[in-house]
């Protein structure tokens, strides 16, 4: 039988607008009609308590067409996905926007707004500028030269973040490589040390840290997570180095007999940007003016506004500044970042409903979930494995919150804790101490198994692209996740689990 993706989405299409008519009396009779400005904010924190499973259909849908379309599809895929991508986004908006109006635009304004455009002006200063570093001469894609590239950017990525430093170290690793039959393999381990783990143990490393940054958590405090990063990155390494070894013998590898050229670096002055960047983001988490804008009631702190801004600035003057021999050198193209800009910008907005869902708690439709959330190990699991799937920035901020309410504790009480093991008075010493003990699982379970998928973290999916574009066959979706992500990662997950969760 022919895989017909028209006809899947047509029939996806009809099936979630008969549940959203179905139930769009009882939403328009709901207490999401009357709006007043004022409250407007109040009210969509209140959305999730209503929403039922079934409103993340489009979001599922998104997922698996990311995952069915390359493989049954390709061509289809290749030529369309800017259209799947919208056709989701659409599903979602028009019976949102219809059913609960007001607080449905201010949700759409506020996640496109604070979270997606950010998020997109970062992914792209980062790949324009990195783009700009090109390492010349005669790199040997050899195990222990592989295995040391590996080992430099998960280092990196705690100092630069997840995404600078896979776009910097991914086009030389695959260059080493270019006489190697056998790749995938190199790619998954980039992808899983440099691309995620790496990004540990500083809040400029990945997106969930630097939100706890936002939150009260202490910027050292991250340095914490040391033992879990060594213990995982180690195995990887060591695994990853015999299995390459392995590979390389059984391959009998024969390099170009050329003579070698030295290594040289061009386009350095690109990394003088790519601190500029790192100063941006770190700018906007300790500059706090009283200054905003508002758009449709949503707030847009001019610190936040003042860092996009900058990112913008400096990838001009990168592209600018960077000689076109480098691009070409580098195999420079925009297809990577448009990919992910489109897929995310529908991404983005059908998660809507099931952040919305977690975000309600245990008095949401997943409020089951958030009930057995009661142990480390707990918070440990539950946190990544839906970082996985859903955005793990706003998944560790719900399991954050989750764990302040279920011990009763403010931000400000955290905060004092963790900043230099103060109690405040009238709070619970036990409770702090707990606190600590879940936001490091929390952490920890966000950052390391946004490697099991490639939307688990957005430079998964930017790797994925880069190395497409050079030619290597990337498995799908699901091979990736069943193949590679099961077997190596998971068992890893469980060693931490006993060793450092059990309690």
């Amino acid at each position: 039988m022919k895989f017909r993706p028209l006809y899947l989405l047509g029939i996806a299409a009809v099936l979630f607008f008969v549940m959203s008519l179905a139930s769009l009396s009882a939403a328009e009779s709901s207490e999401f009609v009357a709006y007043g400005g004022h409250d407007l904010h109040h009210q969509a924190s209140e959305l999730g308590k209503t929403l039922q499973l079934w409103t993340a259909i489009p979001f599922a849908g998104i997922l698996l067409s990311i995952a069915l379309f390359p493989l049954f599809a390709p061509k289809f895929w290749h030529h369309h996905y800017p259209k799947v991508a919208l056709f989701w986004a659409l599903l979602l908006a028009v019976p949102f926007l219809i059913s609960h109006k007001q607080i449905a635009l201010y949700e759409i304004v506020h996640i496109y707004l604070l979270d997606y455009i950010p998020f997109i002006i970062l992914l792209f200063g980062l790949f324009t500028v990195s783009g700009g570093i090109l390492l010349k001469g005669t790199l040997v894609g050899t195990p222990a030269l592989n295995t040391l590239i590996l080992a430099i950017g998960t280092v990196l990525a705690s100092l630069m973040g997840t995404t600078g430093a896979s776009m910097i170290l991914i086009r030389p690793l695959l260059k080493a490589n270019k006489a190697r039959k056998e790749k995938v393999h190199i790619i998954v381990f980039f992808i899983f040390l440099v691309s995620n783990i790496g990004g540990s143990l500083t809040p400029l490393g990945d997106p969930p840290l630097f939100l706890g940054f936002l939150h009260g958590v202490p910027f050292f405090w991250t340095l914490k997570l040391l033992p879990e990063y060594l213990l995982a990155s180690g195995i990887l390494l060591i695994m990853f180095y015999f299995y390459d070894s392995y590979v390389f013998r059984r391959e009998g590898v024969k390099f170009p007999s050329e003579a070698k050229k030295p290594l040289a670096l061009e386009g350095s002055h690109n990394f003088l940007f790519l601190l500029g960047i790192m100063g941006a983001v770190l700018m906007s988490g300790t500059w706090k003016p009283e200054f905003h804008f508002t758009v449709y009631h949503v707030t847009l702190p001019l610190n936040n506004l003042t860092r996009d801004l900058l990112i913008l600035l400096i990838a001009f003057l990168s592209l600018k500044s960077t000689k076109a021999e480098i691009h070409k050198g580098n195999e420079f193209g925009w297809e990577p970042i448009r990919e992910v800009a489109y897929l995310f910008a529908g991404i983005f907005i059908t998660i809507i409903p099931a952040l919305g869902i977690l975000k309600a708690g245990e008095a949401g439709a997943l409020g089951g979930l958030i009930r057995s959330v009661n142990h480390s190990w707990h918070y440990f699991w539950a946190t990544g494995l839906l970082s996985s799937f859903l955005d793990n920035a706003p998944t560790y901020l719900t399991f954050f919150n989750t764990a302040l309410g279920k011990l009763g504790l403010s931000e400000s009480a955290a905060s004092a804790y963790l900043v230099n093991g103060a109690v405040l008075d009238g709070v619970d010493p036990l409770a702090v101490q707990k606190f600590a003990e879940y936001l490091k699982t929390i952490a920890v379970g966000a950052v390391f198994m946004g490697a099991n998928t490639y939307i688990g973290n957005a430079p998964n999916f930017m790797v994925r692209s880069i190395a497409i574009e050079s030619g290597i066959d990337m498995p799908s979706f699901f091979g990736y996740f069943f193949k590679y992500a099961i077997p190596i990662l998971f068992p890893i997950y469980i060693l931490i689990s006993l060793i450092f969760f059990s309690h």
